[in-house]
């Protein structure tokens, strides 16, 4: 293990719903380490939720098979017993979800949906530090405490965003896993979400997995990258590894930068990747971005996977750099 915090291993998830597999997560390889921030990048249906999901324990119970292992700070987490998961979850790794309306509980208060977290991994705390406990978290993400005895629906999009940031560091936990979570808010509003996120990743020393399809985000917070597709990972590197533009790409990161604006450059339209991401049940033989790629060649239609193309802390999936193609 290492200095990791964190480690993946030739991890799969498979869906099956009707007899129809659907291949959501497909053999994929991850580390962090401790203090690290690590973007997970890819268009909707790329497998990134899944991969937090299985991180945290919470996949459904029937219909899913899973393979590989996930290494948490020694402890192996597949197949773990759900009394034992229950220790980690909340407390040692925590989960920041998407929507905040329906991430809160409408009818119990914010204070109170803060302070259960912290009574159930600190039993011997009583009803005072409690309150105290809540009041702190509180103002860590930018709350008046005296605002705990409102209801998710006094709040606006922002503020229940931060409630819901709020729940998941509770307990200071070592792994943070935020799945979109400036997706429902406003620009102004996800910076400020974003630069709170910062501060608060600094100031309690967790490693955070940052699930996003936003580019800039992860510019301003990630030190590493990995580009999902099809639910592979298709590049990883350092954050200057992957925004380099004088290192060599895979081209579905390549189209992912040129889909973005560019005020440095006068054009009339914004330059889109062809085509739509396959569904998990339909995954295409071969490179799953083939169909798509325009630097697509005919061994990238059929057969294995490319080989691993790596150059340090560089990784790329892609034919156009499997040795003999240099």
């Amino acid at each position: 293990m290492g200095e990791n915090l964190l480690e993946i291993k030739d991890y799969c998830v498979t869906y099956t719903v009707d007899k129809i597999n659907s291949y959501a997560v497909n053999h994929i390889n991850l580390s962090l380490g401790k203090g690290e921030t690590l973007g997970l990048v890819g268009e909707t249906g790329a497998g990134k939720t899944t991969t937090a999901l299985s991180i945290m324990g919470l996949l459904p119970k029937y219909g899913v098979k899973t393979s590989g292992e996930i290494w948490f700070d020694g402890q192996q987490l597949t197949g773990m017993k759900e009394k034992d998961y229950r220790k980690i979850r909340g407390k040692r790794i925590s989960m920041i979800f998407q929507d905040p309306m329906t991430a809160l509980n409408p009818v119990f208060r914010v204070g109170d949906q803060i302070a259960d977290v912290i009574k159930i991994h600190n039993p011997k705390l009583s009803h005072g530090e409690v309150g105290e406990k809540v009041d702190e978290i509180m103002k860590m993400v930018g709350i008046p405490p005296e605002r705990k005895v409102e209801y998710p629906h006094q709040f606006s999009g922002g503020m229940r965003q931060r409630i819901v940031i709020a729940i998941a560091i509770a307990c200071n936990p070592d792994l943070l896993l935020a799945d979109e979570p400036t997706t429902a808010l406003d620009v102004t509003i996800q910076a400020q979400v974003i630069k709170m996120m910062k501060n608060l990743q600094k100031e309690l020393n967790s490693s955070v997995i940052l699930i996003t399809h936003d580019l800039g985000i992860v510019a301003n917070f990630c030190d590493k990258v990995a580009i999902m597709y099809g639910g592979e990972i298709v590049e990883s590197g350092t954050l200057e590894d992957i925004f380099d533009k004088s290192l060599p790409h895979h081209p579905y990161t390549i189209g992912l930068f040129d889909s973005l604006p560019n005020i440095t450059e006068k054009t009339d339209r914004l330059k889109p990747i062809k085509g739509l991401t396959p569904h998990p049940s339909e995954l295409p033989d071969g490179c799953k971005f083939h169909p798509r790629c325009p630097q697509c060649m005919d061994k990238c239609k059929s057969g294995d996977n490319p080989e691993l193309y790596i150059d340090g802390t560089h990784c790329i999936q892609c034919h156009l750099y499997s040795k003999g193609d240099k």
